[in-house]
């Protein structure tokens, strides 16, 4: 009886998602949360509810997701969950968060990135549905798609329902880019194989868990019966940037508080890594700020402008500190969107590093430094590369190898898209 009403409750979300296609003039967008409330919470009603969300995540008018959950009397909200930086976005990078009772609403949280990044039968004991609202940049290393991936196999072994509340990704639905990630490297930092910036909405990640064999690191029998909805956004198209839909940025870690460095961390993440770059981290320009030390930002900026990197351009940027000391670097800016590769310049960075370093700087490196490495940008291929030829590895041979990869994924994916 109980697997007969999600039936039908997936036929009324994705009959509900189909009519939003009438209003082709509307440029309103209605995120996940709105569309449930919308509504009237009919998937929620007399269900003892648990959520799993952050800061960003707020129905279009900016409140809290918690606070609209709890506005509500059809069901009963017993339960948070916190992903890395917790459900208020005030912990630091890969710092393990502890459970705790939260003094706003008297509800327990359960940290998802503590002593258990998969919630245990514990944690879901007094729950009948997760509600699943995280907010993630289009980016494969950002965590917040594999605490998600991580929940959803949880719920489909304890027999809990899910319900993923979808949300833009702030890089639009058509941008696919970087290498990608090869089954060895597969981590908390890179939990599907997709390109690094993978074109997808957390929806349809969770979409593909669900219908895709082997992205979910459960027994497929438990995940066909695994029981999943996603409740799509109204409004919303594929070419849509973040600033194409009119809603406020709220930051979703300490770092990404805007827009600049949301394009920032898909761009140098990557390059800052290992090597010597800085980017911006500190700085009023994180991701987008590039300096390395001993070489000036006057001919930093010159060298990578010889590049030629499609779509972007360089332009020194120079910082008045608080001590009045000035400090400066290479800003990044975008020019040409259509044509920008996000990921192409860090690459360029690791060769760059190599030659402006006396040694390889990705040679001999300790084994752990070596295995996070791989683990976010996860092209064994490249490792091997840039490890041994340094200055001289063939950076446009394997750009022109992950163009085409990226273009079979997005081939792949689109079967699963929610928005055409």
């Amino acid at each position: 009886m109980k697997i007969k009403r999600f039936t039908v409750l997936l036929s009324l979300i994705f009959t509900l998602f189909n009519l939003s296609f009438a209003e082709p003039t509307s440029e309103r967008i209605f995120l996940g949360i709105d569309v449930l409330e919308g509504m009237n919470f009919e998937p929620l009603r007399g269900k003892k509810v648990g959520l799993l969300t952050h800061p960003a995540g707020v129905n279009r008018m900016g409140k809290s997701t918690i606070e609209v959950l709890r506005s509500s009397k059809l069901f009963y909200l017993v339960a948070l969950y916190g992903p890395e930086h917790g459900i208020y976005g005030n912990e630091k990078a890969n710092i393990q968060i502890g459970d705790k009772k939260d003094p706003f609403t008297g509800l327990p949280v359960y940290s998802l990135y503590g002593k258990f990044r998969k919630p245990t039968p514990q944690m879901l004991a007094n729950i009948d549905t997760l509600v699943i609202d995280l907010q993630g940049v289009g980016v494969r290393s950002y965590t917040y798609i594999s605490c998600m991936r991580y929940a959803i196999e949880a719920c489909f072994e304890n027999k809990i329902e899910v319900i993923v509340l979808d949300r833009p990704n702030p890089l639009g639905g058509l941008k696919v880019d970087g290498p990608q990630m090869d089954s060895e490297w597969m981590s908390y930092v890179g939990a599907f194989q997709t390109p690094y910036v993978h074109g997808l909405t957390i929806g349809e990640i969770a979409r593909m868990c669900k219908e895709v064999p082997g992205w979910l690191k459960i027994e497929d029998s438990i995940r066909k019966k695994g029981n999943l909805a996603i409740v799509p956004m109204k409004g919303w198209k594929r070419e849509m940037r973040w600033p194409d839909t009119g809603l406020k940025w709220i930051p979703t870690s300490p770092y990404i508080r805007d827009l600049s460095s949301v394009a920032g961390y898909s761009m140098t993440g990557l390059g800052a890594q290992i090597g010597g770059f800085k980017h911006g981290i500190g700085t009023p320009y994180p991701f987008r700020l590039l300096s390395f030390k001993g070489i000036h930002p006057d001919k930093l900026q010159k060298i990578l402008q010889r590049k030629s990197i499609p779509g972007i351009s360089f332009k020194v940027q120079n910082i008045s500190g608080n001590n009045k000391a000035r400090t400066s670097g290479v800003y990044v800016r975008i020019n040409d969107w259509k044509n920008f590769n996000p990921t192409e310049i860090s690459f360029h960075m690791m060769q760059l590093a190599c030659q402006f370093s006396a040694k390889n700087p990705f040679a001999n490196l300790k084994e752990n430094q070596r295995t996070l490495y791989n683990k976010h940008v996860g092209s064994t291929a490249w490792w091997n590369e840039i490890s041994t030829l340094g200055a001289k590895a063939n950076v446009n041979s394997f750009l022109k190898t992950w163009k085409k990869s990226s273009q079979d994924f997005q081939a792949f994916s689109k079967r699963y898209w929610l928005y055409k």
